[in-house]
């Protein structure tokens, strides 16, 4: 199975500005042992994997009435903004949870790929 991992907000974890360059470097070594235990289990392949830049970044592109339209900015005003995300693929759903206790403490969305489209 396919799934997209969003790491959505800071969670336990203080924003990156805010931490020092020793805590910037602690949750950098999370995200080396996460690459490590999933290259570690059998049937775990992370086929993508990127940070983001903050959401002031962002556009938003939407299509009303055939038109397009492309607004500066994320979708919505929130505390919560898109930080990175992983593809990867996994033997089920009880692997990958298992597996991100590995990554940093944020807040994470795990959603299924549709496969075969």
């Amino acid at each position: 199975m396919k799934f997209v991992v969003l790491l959505m907000a800071d969670g336990d974890e203080k924003a990156w500005d805010q931490q020092t360059p020793e805590e910037q470097a602690a949750v950098m070594q999370r995200f080396g042992a996460f690459d490590e235990a999933c290259a570690a289990r059998e049937g775990v392949s992370i086929l993508a994997g990127e940070a983001l830049h903050d959401g002031d970044a962002a556009a938003t592109v939407r299509t009303r009435d055939g038109q397009l339209s492309v607004t500066d900015g994320p979708f919505a005003e929130a505390v919560e903004q898109l930080g990175g995300f992983y593809l990867i693929e996994v033997p089920d759903r009880n692997v990958l949870v298992e597996l991100l206790t590995e990554l940093p403490a944020y807040d994470m969305q795990i959603s299924p790929v549709v496969e075969g489209m």
